[in-house]
Order: C-alpha cells, then sequence, then structure tokens
C-alpha cells in the first residue's frame, strides 16, 4: 500500500448558541481542517485538526494548511500502515507543527486499521468497553447559574464536570465552586480549569479557600515553570493540559512531581503516534489522564474515543468532544458520534467508524500526488 495523494478539504464548524468562552479567549465558529490520505488500493484514510482559534495556542487553521503543503510532498509513496516511518518522514521535513501532522498522522492510522479490517482501538491495543465515558466542561457563569448548569449536566449521566474558571475576580471563582459542590452529588468528580487564566498566587489563595472541597485543579498558570513553583504549596492534586506538548514535557512533568495527571490534547501532542507512547508511559506509572482535542468534528471524535478506549480504567478520566458545543458538523456517510448519559459509544467499522459523505462536500482547497 503507497499513498498517491493528498487531498485537504476545510469546513466551518459553528458553535452551539454562539460562543465558546474561557479565561483567555472565546470562538464563535471554528475552521476545520480535513485530509484525505488516497492509496493505490482504493482504500482512503481521514485526519482532522482544528485549532481552537487563534489565540489560545499557537496552532491556527491557515497555518495547519500551509504546514501540510510542507509535509505532502515527502509522504507521497510511503506506506501508511508503517507509520513511524511517515511519522519520521514528516519530522525530517518540517520542524515543529505538531497540529499538522496529527491529521496526516491519524488518516495513516485510519488506513492502516481499514487495511486489516479492524477498529483503531483494537490495534491501538484492544478494548472490552462498547462506550467510553465523557466529561463537560461548565461555563463561566454567576455561582447560581453555574451550580445549576453543573446540577443539570450530572442528570444527564456526566460523572466528572470541568468548572471554567479565570478571567474575572478569583472571588468569583472561589463562589462559583463551591455552589458547585454544593449542588452536585458527592460522587462527582470535580476539575477547575483556569486554562491559564491565574498566577501563582492566585492558584496558591483558591486552593487554600477550596481546600475542604474535593477536586482537581487544570492548568491554573501559563507556564511550566509557574506550576514548578507550586509543586508541595496546594492542597489539591494538578493536572496540565495546554503545557504538555510533547513526551518529553510529560515525563519531566512526572518527574518532577509537577502533573498529578494530564488533560492530552491529540493535536497539540501530534497524533495517535505520540499519543500512544504518552498512554503507555502514564500507565506504567498510574498518571489519570483524559483524552480530548482542542475541537473538531465527527472525524477528531473518533480518533480520541479510540483512543480513550484503550486507556486503562483505572486512570482514565474520559473523553471529551465538541459535539454537544457545535451546532452542526460536517456532512458523513456513517452515524455522527453523541454524547449520551455521560457516554460515548465507540464506532464500529473499520478504522476510524467515520467515513465522510465526500460527493457533499465541496472540492479540496488543495490536492497534493
Amino acid at each position: 500500500m503507497r499513498i498517491t495523494e493528498v487531498r485537504v478539504y476545510q469546513h466551518n464548524l459553528e458553535v452551539l448558541d454562539g460562543r465558546y468562552e474561557m479565561s483567555i479567549s472565546a470562538v464563535e465558529e471554528l475552521d476545520s481542517t480535513v485530509v484525505a490520505l488516497v492509496t493505490d488500493t482504493g482504500i482512503i484514510g481521514y485526519g482532522e485538526v482544528t485549532p481552537l482559534g487563534s489565540g489560545y495556542q499557537p496552532e491556527h487553521a491557515l497555518g495547519a494548511r500551509a504546514a501540510i503543503e510542507e509535509l505532502a510532498p515527502h509522504i507521497i509513496g510511503l506506506d501508511p500502515r508503517r507509520t513511524s516511518l511517515v511519522y519520521a518522514a514528516m519530522e525530517q521535513a518540517l520542524n515543529g507543527h505538531n497540529y499538522a501532522k496529527c491529521a496526516i498522522d491519524v488518516a495513516c492510522w485510519d488506513a492502516t486499521a481499514k487495511s486489516y479490517d479492524e477498529r483503531l482501538c483494537d490495534i491501538l491495543g484492544g478494548t472490552d468497553r462498547r462506550s467510553v465515558r465523557s466529561y463537560y466542561g461548565v461555563m463561566p457563569a454567576s455561582a447560581a447559574k453555574t451550580a445549576q448548569s453543573a446540577k443539570r449536566k450530572q442528570t444527564e449521566g456526566y460523572t466528572r464536570l470541568q468548572v471554567k474558571a479565570g478571567g474575572r475576580p478569583l472571588i468569583e471563582d472561589i463562589e462559583a465552586v463551591r455552589a458547585v459542590a454544593e449542588a452536585v452529588d458527592p460522587a462527582t468528580r470535580l476539575l477547575v480549569d483556569p486554562n491559564r487564566g491565574w498566577t501563582g498566587r492566585d492558584t496558591i489563595e483558591f486552593s487554600i479557600a477550596c481546600r475542604d472541597i474535593p477536586l482537581a485543579i487544570e492548568q491554573p498558570c501559563r507556564t511550566y515553570s509557574e506550576h514548578k513553583a507550586l509543586v508541595g504549596r496546594l492542597n489539591h492534586p494538578v493536572f496540565l493540559d495546554e503545557s504538555t506538548t510533547d513526551v518529553s514535557t510529560v515525563i519531566d512533568a512526572i518527574t518532577d512531581g509537577v502533573a498529578h495527571g494530564f488533560g492530552m490534547k491529540l493535536s497539540r501532542v501530534g497524533g495517535i503516534t505520540p499519543l500512544r507512547a504518552i498512554r503507555d508511559i502514564c500507565v506504567h506509572r498510574s498518571i489519570p489522564l483524559t483524552i480530548d482535542d482542542t475541537w473538531g468534528g465527527d472525524i477528531t471524535a473518533a480518533s480520541v474515543v479510540h483512543m480513550g478506549a484503550t486507556v486503562p480504567e483505572h486512570i482514565f478520566e474520559g473523553t471529551w468532544i465538541a459535539q454537544p458545543y457545535t451546532s452542526k458538523s460536517y456532512d458523513c456517510l456513517s452515524a455522527p458520534l453523541r454524547t449520551e448519559h455521560g457516554r460515548i459509544t465507540i464506532p464500529e467499522g473499520p478504522g476510524l467508524g467515520v467515513e465522510p459523505d465526500l460527493h457533499s462536500w465541496d472540492v479540496p482547497v488543495a490536492t497534493y500526488r
């Protein structure tokens, strides 16, 4: 099997209710890039990357398509089943730009699993589950509204809630989190996520004010060094998200005692190939993690669900997909992925189990042969 053509498509994904807010940025519409790897056997593998706007992190949609233009000539003629060799060719061709490499890497894994007539999760180690747990991110609001939203999502079946914080006076975050803790069942796992919107001082003050509440704090500060300075000074475990950009950083965070868990984003680390290594490291060190991405349609959702299904339950914190926050994805021939009762069914069928309806799509924005 050889890659004969790389097709690149662009789609807009609208945010449900008009706006998705975090402490340092907000988005109303997402620009998604979909890659189709055409092979000489007729198998087509699909991958996707959807940066969370242009201000969230260095990744941006135009950069993804420009990077894919650089990468495509170097993978034409390669066997997509040799995923490590394809990845090495991309690393040699372009430094950085993990998010663009992710779309190609996922497409290689999709094509590989299809060639063996297996689901992606099964060639990644296998699973005995039919669905994976999901979690929900509760947007910033008043204490009362945040608590109402959290309670509603708990009744819908979510057993882990992520309370967004930051970007406002710290006391409002404290009041909102305390209101949520009082409103939901004590068995519901709580995680507070400022998305880098707090200082080290804010994080310490919050942890003192909420020391009686079982919760974890995700990526409160901007830099790795800020989090390292917090070691031993908090009453709560810390998950790293935006700081974990590669396998090496994950190893350092565990070794330094900086992270007690990870919010792993597929496109941030560069795709299935590096995320598989991170999964295995966390398994061996018993470090909990989520398997997510910054955004995306059904291709991204299927990718993270398949990978999440291979994480052992005792360290698996859930998988987030954008579907509950997206008004409409793109057209697929397969059933769309949905979160129902706090769980996401693993797609059946070979590969990702998601097949875009190319006849209903616009023509590719670029094709490389």
